[in-house]
């Protein structure tokens, strides 16, 4: 007989979180101690088998490349231990002794993890660390392309946490994903935050199914390089970006933006390193295979080499072609090529001056991928800070590249591989998401002033109906608040007065 596999994974999702709460109970009472022993545990026993799980997830998948998976493994093991490893997140954190606030770590409770089939390995890795951290218990919801090495990276984590003493149940992965139990999970009232990773859809549903929800869509970064920048080196950084793992990190550039005076200097450069411009009959075959018809983006080509898209694709392009480009005039739902490309795909816009550039960059990240993330390459600070000012992303990167800036591997934002969008994007935060994210802050206040005092220093309605300060009353026992008249000086003051009116 064989069973549902919804009914499966929904009754695996609800015995999950029973198991997860009751182990997050126990975590919850461990020491800042035990909690570091256990995330030191898990971050060296992930970057041990850093090599391994790449080339599981390269081979199930068939996205990327295997050498540049280990990096992000790395990524989401060691780099981001190091960035975590001194936070305080257990008990009492913080301690203001000038306004008397204590700041109290309040753990979320069971972190459901939805893991991408792009970063499976590497993001498995990353929220379980950052959850374990802030004294949580995750489950990850792997996606069902990339099912096996999730539940391998979960195994070598679940069995390294346990061996350092973590509660049998906080760290699980369920082996049966379906559209239905993942739904279940997220919806399931124990659930005291989701971390969803993935594509619009399943973000979308993160965030309606009523519980917290830290989520991150399309990414959509254009990249300018205006005319001050050293185009060799731009187009270098470019390039690096949109090959690693083939271009399968959301924060990789998606477009090319130059001023018209650069063009030409511009496109030399980029062949020379490997660019291949189609031609608009090219642009149009290898166009039908960026979008599915339902608009999203089509899986035979996300983390492909751009020989494996030509071919596909049916185009004849020159050995050792690194990146398709294709010049474009418009951005829109309908024109592939300014839309998320999570591949060595880039589109390729000319316009007449810096403030034009900034214009069509807003105009592709409101198309898509607004909150995330950009590059400019230029080394005039004035036109960088009027970018920043503009621009509708969460992070604006600066002479580097896109994919890696993003998530903190050549730059100083924190290492991470879910990257906020912030409230323009949809998401409760910017931020780079880390183990402060995860946690809740109890604050306790000492006293420091009494009512009397706030009475002494504000204005107040006095008993007779007059407006006057509680200071001014309170001295009115001694003296008389204000300047004391006679009976005759204030009758002087009238007869004057009233002179002055009859004349």
């Amino acid at each position: 007989m064989e069973f549902d596999k919804d009914l499966q994974s929904i009754q695996e999702v609800r015995n999950l979180v029973e198991k997860a709460k009751a182990a997050q109970a126990v975590f919850a009472s461990f020491s800042q101690k035990q909690v570091d022993q256990v995330v030191q545990a898990v971050a060296e026993a992930a970057e041990k088998e850093a090599v391994r799980l790449a080339k599981l997830a390269a081979e199930e998948t068939g996205f990327g490349v295997w050498q540049d998976k280990v990096l992000k493994n790395l990524l989401g093991s060691r780099e981001i231990y190091t960035y975590i490893q001194d936070m305080k997140t257990v008990g009492v954190i913080r301690e203001d002794e000038e306004n008397k606030v204590w700041e109290i770590a309040v753990p979320m409770g069971v972190v459901a993890a939805l893991i991408p089939s792009t970063n499976p390995t590497s993001t498995t890795m990353y929220k379980t660390l950052i959850c374990l951290k802030s004294g949580n218990a995750i489950i990850i919801s792997p996606h069902p392309g990339a099912k096996n090495s999730i539940l391998e990276t979960a195994k070598v984590l679940v069995d390294a946490a346990e061996k350092a003493g973590a509660p049998t149940g906080l760290v699980q992965c369920i082996r049966v994903p379906t559209q239905e139990g993942t739904s279940a999970l997220l919806r399931h009232r124990d659930i005291g935050m989701i971390l969803a990773t993935g594509g619009e859809a399943m973000v979308r549903a993160a965030y309606s199914s009523g519980n917290p929800a830290l989520g991150v869509g399309p990414g959509n970064g254009p990249s300018f390089i205006e005319k001050s920048a050293d185009v060799p080196k731009a187009i270098s950084h470019i390039f690096q970006s949109k090959t690693f793992d083939n271009g399968t990190i959301c924060a990789s550039e998606q477009s090319i933006v130059v001023e018209r005076c650069s063009r030409e200097k511009v496109i030399a450069e980029a062949k020379r390193q490997g660019g291949y411009f189609m031609s608009p009959e090219e642009s149009e075959k290898v166009g039908r295979f960026i979008m599915r018809a339902n608009g999203t983006m089509n899986p035979r080509i996300v983390g492909r080499p751009a020989a494996h898209i030509a071919e596909m694709a049916g185009i004849t392009i020159p050995q050792g072609t690194r990146v398709l480009i294709s010049e474009q005039t418009t951005v829109g739902k309908d024109n592939p090529y300014s839309r998320e490309k999570l591949c060595p795909i880039l589109a390729f816009y000319v316009e007449e001056n810096w403030e034009a550039a900034c214009r069509r960059c807003i105009e592709i990240l409101n198309n898509e991928g607004i909150g995330h993330t950009m590059t400019i390459h230029s080394e005039d600070r004035e036109i960088i800070r009027e970018f920043a000012l503009k621009k509708p992303v969460s992070r604006l990167l600066v002479n580097t590249i896109g994919s890696l800036g993003g998530v903190g591997a050549v730059t100083g934002l924190a290492p991470a591989l879910t990257l906020g969008c912030g409230a323009v994007g949809g998401s409760a935060t910017s931020d780079n998401i880390g183990p402060m994210n995860l946690i809740n802050i109890r604050r306790v206040a000492f006293g420091l002033k009494e009512l009397d005092e706030l009475r002494r220093e504000s204005p107040v309605e006095t008993e007779s109906g007059l407006d006057m300060a509680v200071d001014c009353r309170e001295e009115k026992k001694t003296e008389p608040c204000g300047v004391s008249l006679s009976k005759e000086e204030i009758e002087a003051i009238i007869r004057t007065v009233m002179a002055r009116l009859n004349q």
